[in-house]
């Protein structure tokens, strides 16, 4: 099993959960039961079943983009971050 991050944007869809234990081998399995659980997370984290391009998630503090993405594998007790891009600021 492994806790999964949730940043404070998508909170709302957790029912306010900051931190979610869910199973899985690999990021694709724990984000599908991810938005199993949780179905309004699925259009802000997943298109066509992949990551969207401006989300950014670790496990372990590893990018995954750098590993096998949605393959990579996930141990027992690893802690997944989800953190959505942020644009904006100051011009």
């Amino acid at each position: 099993m492994a806790v999964v991050r949730i940043p404070t944007v998508l909170r709302p869809h957790t029912g306010g959960e900051a931190r979610v234990e869910v199973d899985g081998a690999t990021v694709g399995e724990v984000l599908t039961a991810l938005v199993a659980d949780n179905p309004a997370l699925a259009e802000r984290l997943l298109e066509d079943g992949k990551v969207r391009g401006y989300v950014n998630v670790f496990v372990d503090d590893e990018d995954i983009r750098y590993l096998d993405g949605e393959g990579t594998a996930v141990p027992a007790g690893a802690e997944i971050s989800i953190m959505p891009a942020v644009a904006g600021g100051a011009r």
